[in-house]
């Protein structure tokens, strides 16, 4: 496995692979991986001929009080999973590599970006779709691998590659939880053990709401009652959103069917963890 800390070093070795005919599957991540990541990793063993994973934490997709600073990092752990999910190539610029001085342009995907976190995080997503397009023209990959617990990602990133024509098949994979129901995330490290505990309110929520319309409730108001009761009767949590939407184009609904998404964050002490669930996917 092969650690790439420079732009140009990882360019040309994509352009090589390129001409050699080499199918090029990439994970875009900010490291500190776990058992999420590695689904994507593996199912990225399957879909190329060379597997790349970038490691980035991305300054510009943090606004000015949130956890860049403290952002968990894991470098030697985070190889280690690679090596196991059998990583071609490590990406890991640095951010004066990635926005050198007088870096100056960026990227917005418009409507798509305003409501759920980008409402909560104003620019979040602009610094997510400039990096991403960024890291797609160095590694130019022929499919790129997210994860669907950051749905409003995913959709943006579908976006923004459609609309800009670029040559990369984006592949969804499915939300991967702990045990206990917690989707998996790198921001779960900074729960105390008694918050830990309270952030299963989030995933109880999402099985309420799927058994509710299973069952036949598909009035939106109705289901979000149901679960916006179960989160506040934790004392640690304080809903930021939770909200049904289409799940093409973001926009509220007030009658769910098998296509809605719903989306909820919700703070647990300092720390904001988001959840979703498509009401009409298999469980």
């Amino acid at each position: 496995m092969k650690i790439i800390r420079s732009i140009t070093e990882m360019q040309q070795t994509a352009l090589t692979l390129k001409r050699e005919g080499r199918r090029i599957a990439f994970v875009p991540t900010m490291g500190f991986l776990h058992e999420g990541h590695a689904s994507l990793l593996r199912e990225g063993r399957k879909r190329g001929d060379v597997l790349v994973l970038s490691i980035f934490v991305n300054p510009i997709q943090f606004g000015p009080t949130e956890d860049l600073e403290r952002y968990p990092r894991d470098m030697e752990g985070d190889c280690a999973i690679a090596r196991d999910c059998g990583v071609d190539s490590v990406f890991t610029p640095t951010a004066a590599e990635m926005y050198p001085a007088g870096f100056q342009t960026s990227i917005r995907v418009n409507e798509l970006a305003m409501p759920l976190c980008g409402a909560s995080r104003p620019g979040h997503f602009d610094g997510v779709a400039t990096v991403v397009s960024k890291l797609f023209n160095i590694v130019l990959p022929d499919a790129a691998l997210f994860g669907k617990k950051d749905f409003q990602q995913l959709a943006i990133i579908r976006r923004m590659t459609s609309d800009l024509a670029l040559p990369v098949e984006i592949i969804g994979m499915p939300i991967v939880r702990e045990a206990d129901g917690l989707a998996m995330s790198s921001r779960n490290a900074y729960l105390s053990p008694p918050e830990r505990q309270s952030a299963l309110c989030l995933s109880r929520a999402v099985r309420t709401v799927r058994e509710r319309y299973a069952t036949g409730e598909h009035t939106a108001d109705t289901l979000l009652a149901s679960a916006r009761e179960l989160i506040l009767a934790e004392p640690a949590a304080v809903i930021d959103y939770l909200e049904l939407r289409n799940a093409d184009t973001l926009e509220p609904v007030a009658t769910a069917t098998d296509t809605t998404l719903m989306a909820l964050a919700v703070k647990i002490g300092a720390t904001r963890l988001i959840d979703n669930t498509l009401l009409g996917d298999e469980p």
